[in-house]
């Protein structure tokens, strides 16, 4: 596209909750190139203009943890969800075993596409995949350069399966970390599933590879305190001290859920910029407890945090389920100024995280910001200054445009480069298919 990308009479997102009406923002490249008054910017000649008309122009959205793939194969049955972690998980590698590249990269469409749709422009992948991992990761990163998305995806590398063993699963996730490594919009992490899926061989190769190729790493983090005491009773120490023993931790790794996290956890996360990423509407659904206590420990410890949907859900439920869960340690006099922390959750966590991945900020719209950006069909009122009620607002408004890198990527609700409906229907395609060979469908 030659010129430039002009959004006309717009209102724009701040992260106290306070709105900016009557503005104008100037994309040139893939940065924000300049924001003023509407008057102030004048239309030139090769300028693509869109006309808010008074809608609020934000940030677009980061999933700091999703399963694009798994998330669609898993079951949220009671019976499921009451299971012990080990029946679950025992049942996610009979199911994704099996996946080929092709049924990856159609499940993945659906789920980007069905993402952007809710202003997700930013997807933090934990693809679980052994028998194809370097196939499958390079089919999920085309899929999104195709839809214009940006993409972090990592393996959930596992040990004790015979046919794939766990170095060789973190070798094939390495090679793609490796050609990914200097794109635009899309970048490859290590990764492992858990502490009580990798052994000490697994997680050495890991740290090696994330030393030769700095790069962040992805993994489960304290999902239950059943899961911490099997670690404690093979290895002798908690789940965080492990990892960091091999080098796991740092900045532009992540670490997600962390329900059963203590302080001296938090405290180790925090020291060395680790993002926690919560999925808290997915804990507070399964058998293992409160996720309070960790997100409790992450702000005491002034944890960098970001939410993440776990594949399931929208990004705004795990909003709503963070806001009621402040709101408790507040009025037990446990945290203070909960709209901070909600905003840091939702924009500053992830604004960090990209300027360590992509040497930019995203999260903001500011000056020289990453322009991935979303125009939503809400107009605030110019005194709104309550930040709940505007992401409350928000929920429940449709995505007009979404861009990333200064591209369009959706206009006017309509998804680009894509028949919505038909990678739909690709979709179910490929998830009957996977569950047929896994032996979980009639």
């Amino acid at each position: 596209m030659e010129g430039r990308l002009v959004l006309k009479a717009c209102s724009l997102f701040r992260s106290d909750g306070r709105v900016r009406t009557g503005m104008a923002v100037v994309i040139e490249g893939d940065a924000i190139a300049r924001i003023a008054p509407d008057a102030e910017v004048p239309v030139l000649p090769g300028d693509w203009a869109v006309s808010c008309k008074g809608r609020l122009v934000s940030p677009g959205f980061t999933d700091a943890h999703t399963r694009l793939v798994n998330g669609q194969l898993g079951s949220r049955r009671a019976d499921a969800l009451l299971a012990s972690h080990e029946q679950r998980l025992e049942r996610e590698l009979q199911v994704a075993e099996g996946l080929t590249p092709a049924e990856i990269e159609a499940l993945t469409a659906y789920a980007l596409a069905r993402g952007a749709r809710h202003g997700i422009t930013t997807f933090v992948e934990h693809l679980l995949a052994p028998g194809c991992v370097e196939a499958g990761l390079g089919a999920q990163s085309r899929t999104a350069e195709r839809l214009g998305l940006r993409l972090l995806n990592s393996h959930a590398s596992c040990s004790g399966l015979p046919a794939h063993p766990g170095p060789a699963q973190v070798e094939g996730n390495a090679a793609h970390a490796r050609r990914m490594k200097d794109h635009a919009s899309l970048r490859g992490l290590l990764g492992f599933h858990s502490s009580n899926q990798a052994d000490d061989e697994l997680l050495r190769v890991a740290g090696r590879a994330k030393e030769e190729l700095g790069v962040g790493v992805h993994f489960r983090l304290a999902e239950s305190d059943d899961g911490l005491a099997t670690t404690w009773s093979r290895h002798g120490v908690r789940e965080v001290n492990r990892f960091e023993a091999f080098g796991l931790l740092g900045a532009s790794s992540i670490a997600a859920n962390g329900k059963a996290i203590g302080r001296t956890e938090a405290q180790r996360l925090a020291r060395t910029r680790t993002m926690l990423s919560l999925c808290l509407r997915a804990s507070a659904t399964d058998s293992m407890g409160s996720p309070a206590t960790g997100l409790e420990a992450a702000l005491a410890e002034h944890c960098l945090v970001g939410l993440g949907t776990d594949g399931t859900g929208t990004l705004f439920s795990d909003v709503d389920v963070a806001h009621s869960l402040l709101l408790t340690l507040t009025r037990a006099g446990r945290t203070s100024d909960p709209d901070a922390h909600l905003g840091a959750f939702f924009l500053g966590g992830p604004a960090e995280l990209s300027m360590m991945i992509f040497g930019r900020p995203s999260g903001v719209v500011e000056r020289g910001g990453l322009a991935d950006l979303l125009v939503l069909d809400f107009v605030p009122p110019e005194s709104s200054d309550d930040l709940p009620h505007l992401l409350m607002q928000l929920s429940q408004s449709p995505v007009a445009w979404a861009m990333v890198n200064g591209r369009v990527v959706v206009r006017e609700g309509t998804l680009l480069g894509a028949d919505y409906g038909a990678l739909a229907f690709e979709a179910a395609k490929a998830a009957d298919s996977v569950w047929k060979r896994a032996g979980l469908a009639t």
